[in-house]
C-alpha cells in the first residue's frame, strides 16, 4: 500500500469515527428549535462571524430549526456618538428618548440585522432579517410599568420588555426552511417603539418556541468555580445558592438570573458560553461534554453528555 493509500484510509477512518460521535447529537437535535443570543465579542471579529454563520448554517443543514437573536450596543454607542446624541446609564441600562430609540431601531433592525443575514446566507442557507414589529411577533411593555407605585424604580424612557410573544410567523418560517433573525425592538400596545435587553428578549422567544436550547454566546468561557474553573452543568438551585453565596456575581448575576427565568418559561435547558472560540454551538450541540456552561430545571436528571 502505497504511502497516499496509507493517508486517504486513515483520514477516512478519523472521518468515519467523527461522524459516529455526531451523529447522536444530530439525531438528538432533529426538528428541535435551538435559539442563539449573538453579540458580544464575536460580533466584531470577521473571522469569529464567519464561524458563527457556518454553524447556524450547519445546524439548519443538519435538521435543527435555529432562531438567531442579536444585541449590538457598541454599534449604538458608536452610531449615537458619530450622530453626537449624548447616552446616560442608568443601573446599567442605556436611557432611551425618542430620538435615541429611532437609532437603536436604525442599527439593531437596519445594518446589523442585514449583516448577519448576509453571513449566513453566503453560507448557502435563507436567512431572513426581522424584529419584534413584524408579523406582531413581540408586543413590549415598557421596563418598570408593572412595579410597585413606591417602587424605586429608574425612568429609562424607551426601554421595555416582552410582554406577548405570538409564535404563527417564526412557525411558518420553520416550515419554510427559513432562519429567522431577529432584532430586540417591539411596538407597545401605546402605539411607541422599545428596546428590549437582547438576552431578555431571546429567552421570550424561546420559551414560546418551547426551544430544546438558548444559547447564550458571551464574552467568557460560562459560570466559573471560586478557582476559576468553568462549571459544565448547574440545576436553578444551584446557580441560586452560588449567587447567594458570591461565586456568581457582577454582571454573570443578571445572566444566570435571564436563564433562568427562559427556563421557567418552558425552555429545556440554557447554555452560557465562550462566543471567543470558532464554532462554539456546534461543539455545544453536537459534542458529548459541550462547550460551556448548562443551566437545567431543577427536575432534570444529570445524565452523561448533553
Amino acid at each position: 500500500m502505497t504511502d497516499k493509500t496509507e493517508s486517504l484510509d486513515t483520514i477516512g477512518r478519523e472521518q468515519a469515527r467523527l461522524l459516529a460521535q455526531v451523529l447522536p447529537f444530530m439525531q438528538r437535535y432533529e426538528n428541535k428549535t435551538v435559539v442563539v443570543k449573538y453579540g458580544g465579542h464575536a460580533m466584531g471579529n470577521p473571522a469569529l462571524g464567519q464561524a458563527f454563520a457556518q454553524d447556524i448554517a450547519l445546524l439548519k443543514q443538519s435538521g435543527v430549526n435555529p432562531i438567531v437573536v442579536h444585541g449590538g450596543g457598541p454599534q449604538i454607542g458608536a452610531m449615537l456618538e458619530k450622530l453626537g446624541i449624548k447616552s446616560e446609564f442608568k443601573n446599567g441600562l442605556r436611557v432611551t428618548d425618542k430620538r435615541t430609540v429611532e437609532v437603536v431601531e436604525m442599527v439593531l433592525a437596519g445594518s446589523i440585522n442585514k449583516e448577519i443575514v448576509a453571513m449566513i446566507n453566503a453560507e448557502g442557507e435563507w436567512a431572513i432579517g426581522l424584529c419584534g414589529k413584524d408579523g406582531n411577533m413581540v408586543f413590549a411593555r415598557k421596563l418598570g410599568s408593572e412595579a410597585p407605585a413606591d417602587a424605586d424604580v429608574p425612568d429609562l424612557g424607551f426601554v421595555g420588555e416582552p410582554a406577548e410573544v405570538d409564535r404563527t410567523l417564526l412557525d411558518l418560517l420553520a416550515r419554510s426552511e427559513m432562519i429567522p433573525v431577529i432584532a430586540p425592538i417591539a411596538p407597545g400596545r401605546d402605539g411607541e417603539t422599545y428596546n428590549i435587553n437582547a438576552d431578555t428578549f431571546a429567552g421570550a422567544i424561546a420559551g414560546a418556541l418551547q426551544a430544546v436550547r438558548l444559547i447564550f454566546l458571551t464574552d467568557v468561557p460560562g459560570v466559573l468555580d471560586r478557582d476559576g474553573n468553568l462549571i459544565q452543568e448547574l440545576t436553578v438551585n444551584e446557580a441560586r445558592d452560588l449567587i447567594a453565596d458570591g461565586t456568581i456575581s457582577g454582571g454573570m448575576i443578571p445572566k444566570v438570573e435571564t436563564c433562568i427565568e427562559a427556563l421557567g418559561r418552558g425552555v429545556d435547558g440554557v447554555v452560557i458560553l465562550n462566543g471567543k472560540t470558532e464554532h462554539a454551538v456546534l461543539l455545544e450541540i453536537f459534542t458529548e461534554h459541550g462547550a460551556g456552561t448548562l443551566i437545567k430545571p431543577n427536575a432534570a436528571r444529570r445524565q452523561r453528555g448533553r
